[in-house]
């Protein structure tokens, strides 16, 4: 593996000046909570995965609200909730069902609120990432053969008790990328997120997948990989992180006594990838742009994360 070597130093300043970002926010110091113009235009992911927005939501309305659900339950609410991965489309859920559970799921009564909401002009998908998206179940609209699959999934081949049943992630993420309008990074981050509940415990450093953003910033971070594949290189990340911010004397402030995961070094890769569009433009990829501009948001976020990581909320709070 040849590394450029001022890229290689780059993912470890944007890891960490990122996570000093949101200690900033959190603690509510006043913007602009960094000296980079260009993390102060542009909107990046956070360097942990979990503290964006969207597993926040999904931490405390999805996965753990306050009611108690059968682990069947829990997959099942975790994995409608990614497929179109937005918020305001789960409110519609609950505020049209009551509830989101498998003894409610109906995919024409789901299908109907998901038309009303189109035809209204209302956005059901989140545009972080394309889900897959082909009429392989016989329907015109995306959302219908998506409905289908989880139909698929959850009532004719009951999926949540062969997910229950994995020893490992990596054996869910082979169940699951098995479907249609499944790919591999989608899987990954679906078994990311049943991995946030209680009803499995997978570890976390035995698999990891790279996403199409990863693959482009580790083109940029790499001259050559060697023999080593992207997901080598994203272990070997994660295994030297606490050497390299030593080495570039990068005080990185840890989520408790956690440091960065394999799913959260792959994120990093995806974010750096996007700064290099504009701290280093002549680093050509098929991508020159970041599509969005930050925007601050007026409610703030009250942090959780699953209960088994045993993190003192209070004490970062």
């Amino acid at each position: 593996m040849e590394k450029r070597q001022n890229i290689y130093d780059l993912y470890w300043y944007f890891a960490c000046e990122r996570q000093n970002i949101f200690w900033k926010k959190l603690y509510n110091q006043p913007a602009p909570w960094t000296e980079d113009e260009i993390l102060q235009e542009y909107k990046f992911c956070n360097s942990y995965r979990v503290n964006d927005r969207v597993s926040q939501y999904l931490l405390k309305n999805v996965i753990y609200n306050g009611k108690v659900y059968s682990q069947q339950n829990v997959i099942f609410r975790i994995v409608l909730f990614k497929i179109f991965n937005l918020e305001s489309t789960w409110e519609l859920f609950l505020n049209n069902f009551g509830d989101v559970t498998l003894e409610n799921f109906d995919i024409e009564k789901y299908s109907v609120v998901l038309n009303n909401a189109i035809e209204s002009g209302i956005k059901i998908y989140n545009d972080a990432y394309i889900s897959c998206a082909n009429k392989v179940f016989g329907f015109d609209r995306k959302h219908d053969n998506h409905l289908a699959l989880l139909k698929k999934m959850f009532v004719e081949d009951n999926m949540q008790e062969k997910i229950l049943s994995c020893k490992t992630m990596k054996d869910a993420f082979n169940i699951i990328k098995s479907y249609p309008l499944i790919g591999n990074f989608m899987a990954y981050q679906l078994v990311t997120d049943i991995n946030y509940s209680d009803v499995v415990d997978w570890r976390e450093d035995e698999f990891t997948v790279a996403g199409p953003g990863s693959h482009r910033g580790i083109q940029k971070c790499f001259v050559s990989k060697g023999s080593l594949t992207d997901e080598d290189i994203i272990r070997y990340m994660y295994e030297n992180q606490e050497k390299e911010f030593k080495r570039l004397n990068l005080n990185f402030k840890k989520i408790g006594n956690r440091p960065l995961q394999l799913i959260d070094c792959q994120n990093v890769f995806c974010e750096l990838d996007k700064y290099c569009r504009k701290a280093i433009p002549d680093l050509k990829s098929n991508r020159k742009n970041i599509k969005k501009h930050y925007t601050p948001k007026k409610e703030k976020i009250e942090y959780m994360y699953p209960p088994k990581w045993h993190i003192d909320i209070e004490a970062i709070s």
